[in-house]
């Protein structure tokens, strides 16, 4: 447990969807003192009523020389372009960086050309931060590489089963997500009007989260993702096929043994999660029947894509960073 004086804390996009949480939940963690809060861009200071009497100060505009001089960590909750330039830029020059845009989730070059062409190598060390299945890297980066809504629930789900050996190829994720998930911008998708009573397909073969899930979990998925008439979560209904032999009992041996020391993982069995249950929370519930041995399996995983999806699984990347408690601030 660190006993050391509060870490001193910046944070900007402040008055965005994830950034709200962050403050929220941030300026009520023993360890932290919150010094900054920040919008993304060059916006006249305004308070956000959301924060009434947890923030009351104005959100002032982005000032990166600001945030180095005063902050030992910065969680960033901006558009991938400004956290491109501006991520590796503060990171060397003291603070710590938690990233909660895609800017650096990708490993290659190649890849981030293509998804995020913002992007530069950068040059401080790097950590993915899917906390459970990352923890020993967090410790050491400079950048942590706060994952996706849609990959966080993939991958708790899939990596253990796949690092045991236990699904083949040809993995399906059937993904939904609520509105907060496109960000505060609005377009005509995220419309009320548009999305109120509908359910929609959007970036088939073509969405960069499908890159992340592939990168971690090093096979091939099919990943299509949907818009749903909710102001937050994530569904996920993943379909795998099974080594021959492989059981419904091996597959809750390994995802019990993966999360036996992980506070945010509730495996659920054949009682299949809803997002109802993991809403405002830091818990990823999984669950899971097979037909028969060898046979198909079905995955549910859920998440809040706001806190485990985002600010949560931050907060949690700078627990363990930073030598806390993991549930600090999030219980």
């Amino acid at each position: 447990m660190n006993s050391y004086s509060p870490i001193r804390v910046g944070i900007a996009g402040a008055s965005g969807y994830a950034g709200i949480e962050l403050v929220r939940r941030l300026t009520r963690h023993p360890g932290v003192s919150v010094r900054l809060a920040m919008g993304s861009g060059s916006s006249p200071a305004r308070k956000v009523p959301a924060l009434a009497r947890i923030w009351d100060d104005p959100v002032v505009p982005f000032d990166l020389d600001l945030l180095a001089a005063e902050t030992d960590a910065v969680f960033l909750a901006v558009p991938e372009a400004l956290a491109a330039e501006v991520a590796p830029v503060l990171a060397t020059r003291g603070p710590r960086v938690l990233d909660l845009s895609g800017a650096f989730r990708l490993r290659t070059e190649a890849d981030r050309q293509k998804w995020y062409p913002h992007s530069p190598v950068p040059k401080v060390t790097v950590a993915y931060g899917l906390t459970e299945r990352n923890r020993p890297a967090l410790s050491e980066a400079r950048l942590i590489a706060c994952p996706g809504c849609y990959p966080t629930a993939a991958l708790l789900a899939l990596q253990p089963l796949a690092m045991a050996g236990l699904i083949e190829p040809g993995i399906i994720i059937d993904a939904k997500s609520g509105i907060s998930g496109a960000g505060k911008t609005p377009s005509e998708r995220t419309h009320f009007s548009e999305c109120h009573g509908s359910v929609a397909a959007y970036g088939v073969f073509a969405h960069r989260h499908a890159a992340e899930i592939e990168q971690e979990l090093g096979m091939p998925v099919t990943f299509v993702p949907h818009l749903v008439p909710l102001d937050r979560g994530i569904f996920e209904t993943i379909y795998a096929r099974l080594k021959p032999g492989v059981t419904a009992d091996d597959i809750a041996a390994a995802l019990s043994a993966a999360y036996r020391e992980s506070p945010f993982v509730r495996l659920t069995g054949p009682d299949l999660p809803e997002i109802k249950h993991v809403a405002h929370t830091n818990f990823c519930d999984i669950g899971w029947r097979v037909d028969r041995p060898g046979g198909q399996l079905v995955i549910v995983a859920c998440i809040d894509n706001l806190v485990k999806g985002a600010a949560g699984q931050a907060i949690q990347n700078f627990n363990v960073a930073f030598g806390f408690e993991e549930t600090l601030g999030l219980n």
